[in-house]
């Protein structure tokens, strides 16, 4: 509730502080600024009314751009993109001192007679944070999540995988993916990156440059027990290894 009351708080801020700048800048030094905004919105309304025709498509991203040209120069605006990247850099450096630890849980509901069994995802999607799986036993579920900033640590040695093939699905934007893998599992992994490291069981690919890389054990399409690993980052690395 703290931690709830904190984000809050700061959001207030933020907004209250965004809303004061905004006035001092229109009132004492972009007073002008007004009526190139109103402009703008202008050009977009006639724009939306015609769509249809070529004529309108040009006046709606007209419009578009010299709003956005206007916004992006005011004072406001670069205080906004300050307090917004602050406070991801601090959502990352708490997640890095204190990371999500994931307990999951089932529920069960009937839905016309049938029982169905819900069950909690082992991670939730974030924007920013690092997600570690618990350092106790748990019950496997599936993942397949995208993430932001931030690290994934997924230990599979901690839970009994299905017969079959297990799927691990990861896509974020910045940040590095660690698998833990029990060395009776046979692995397979799919990675793409923008740029990076993929390391497999120390097999290692250097200086990942926009490349997908598939990597697995040698008796994977046999195995009937098995993991399959799917992963992407624009920046970041992946590393399976065995425990």
């Amino acid at each position: 509730m703290l931690d709830q009351r904190k984000k809050t708080d700061y959001v207030s801020w933020v907004v209250l502080v965004t809303l004061l700048l905004f006035a001092i800048e229109i009132s004492f030094f972009r007073p002008g600024v007004l009526f190139s905004l109103s402009i703008s919105v202008c050009l977009i309304y006639v724009g939306r009314k015609k769509w249809h025709r070529r004529k309108g498509k040009w006046l709606f991203w007209l419009g578009c751009i010299m709003l956005a040209i206007h916004v992006l120069t005011m004072m406001a605006a670069r205080f906004v993109m300050v307090a917004l990247l602050g406070y991801a850099l601090w959502q990352l450096f708490q997640s890095k001192r204190h990371p999500t630890v994931i307990r999951p849980t089932m529920a069960e509901n009937s839905y016309g007679g049938e029982e169905i069994v819900r069950r909690q995802p082992l991670f939730q999607n974030v924007w920013v944070g690092r997600q570690a799986t618990s350092e106790r036993v748990y019950e496997w579920n599936d993942v397949n999540i995208q993430t932001g900033i931030g690290d994934t640590v997924i230990d599979v040695s901690y839970t009994v995988l299905p017969k079959g093939e297990a799927v691990i699905i990861v896509r974020g934007l910045i940040g590095n993916i660690r698998i833990l893998v029990p060395y009776e599992i046979e692995t397979r992994l799919v990675h793409s990156a923008i740029f990076g490291v993929a390391s497999l069981f120390g097999k290692e690919q250097e200086k990942m440059f926009n490349e997908t890389l598939i990597y697995q054990t040698s008796s994977y399409d046999q195995a009937e027990q098995k993991l399959k690993i799917v992963t992407s980052m624009i920046i970041g690395n992946v590393e399976v290894t065995r425990v």
